[in-house]
């Protein structure tokens, strides 16, 4: 065998290794600091951001550290210091002592979350996925006392039915109706437009609007409210692992080119495994690129008929591009068939129909 064969093997087997090699194989982020005091406010996430090109992947920066046993235990005051064990990079804890009895200075708070709540809040929407059947069938906003056909803080609605007093709801506007690639009906958007309390009730119940995102209108529909409570105060980020393709199916509020920390929804829910905190890579699916009777490769826009006819089948004239890494984003709610994530890292705008992947399987691509 000569020595070009021996160097092509080798260059195939570093190929199909390669995945599982860059998998597991943390990346520091350029510039990173030796040492870190942690400070009020911080969160794991803002910690490991400062070291790593992928902060989701904190519990392997502090995981089989003994001294970060509990990595949610970490103090404002603690220095955190990189060091190196059998290659890897690590995050080492020294907390700082005070030359009083009181030794540690703790948060009154607690320890640091990993990503706090209340950092992201404000971008969250809280719109629901639900079946539009169902929906139809919840109290519906019949007026108001005030002549008004749009209602707003402080006004007192009509919603047909008997509703319990002191009840917190939520008034809901139909928004769009998600279908799936091959026509699967995903459920109804139903958008939060006001929440109210119950003040009084009977066939037509009354209820008085405490808070408003948009103006209130008869037809709409109120459910309980979800309790803040439902969602963890900080998440967890892992890697997401699904056994179907997923894809960014819709943007939380309908515009074309999506960006960080703007809400997207995803064409899989708990029915396919998702659960909150999970992190996907964005892709935009590579391009397929068709070779002309010529010899000459052929871009998407130049493509006579009979060259996108080869391109939409499997052909050796038909190459496809590598995808293109968009960003990164994390489950924050789900539902059965659908769920809403938050992107936190954005190299390219996102678009609807992006692919998303488990990230450590692309992560030496990236």
């Amino acid at each position: 065998m000569d020595t070009l064969m021996k160097q092509l093997i080798f260059l195939a087997l570093l190929t199909i290794g390669s995945t599982s090699v860059f998998a597991d194989t943390l990346t520091l982020k350029s510039g990173h600091p030796d040492s870190y005091v942690v400070k009020k406010g911080d969160t794991l996430w803002d910690i490991s951001a400062s070291f790593l090109k992928d902060p989701w992947r904190w519990p392997k920066l502090w995981g089989v550290n003994p001294q970060v046993a509990n990595p949610h235990l970490i103090y404002p005051g603690d220095k955190l210091t990189l060091v190196f064990i059998d290659g890897e990079p690590r995050l080492v804890m020294k907390p700082h002592i005070r030359k009083s009895p009181q030794g540690r200075i703790s948060a009154k708070d607690g320890a640091i979350p990993a990503i706090d709540l209340s950092l992201i809040q404000p971008y969250l929407l809280q719109n629901r996925v639900v079946d539009e059947d169902w929906f139809e069938l919840q109290p519906k906003v019949m007026g108001g006392e005030s002549p008004s056909k749009f209602h707003v803080v402080s006004d007192i609605i009509y919603v047909q039915g008997e509703l319990t007093v002191g009840d917190k709801l939520g008034v809901y506007a139909d928004g769009r109706t998600f279908k799936s690639s091959d026509g699967e009906n995903l459920g109804l958007e139903v958008i939060l437009s006001a929440s109210g309390r119950v003040i009084e009730s009977g066939p037509v119940s009354k209820v008085e609007l405490l808070s408003n995102l948009r103006e209130t209108a008869a037809g709409y529909r109120v459910l309980p409210i979800e309790d803040d409570s439902l969602m963890s105060a900080y998440f967890m980020p892992r890697a997401a692992h699904l056994e179907l393709p997923a894809s960014v199916l819709a943007s939380g509020k309908d515009i074309r080119a999506m960006g960080k920390l703007d809400v997207v929804y995803l064409d899989r829910g708990a029915e396919d495994g998702l659960e909150t905190g999970q992190v996907f890579s964005i892709f935009k699916d590579g391009k397929v690129v068709v070779i002309d009777g010529d010899g000459i490769p052929v871009q998407p826009h130049d493509r006579n008929r009979y060259e996108k006819i080869l391109a939409n089948v499997s052909s050796d004239n038909a190459i496809k591009m590598p995808d293109l890494y968009r960003g990164k984003l994390m489950v924050f709610k789900v539902f059965d068939k659908t769920s809403m994530g938050i992107i936190l890292v954005n190299e390219r705008p996102v678009r609807v129909a992006d692919k998303l992947v488990t990230p450590d399987s692309l992560i030496g691509s990236e």
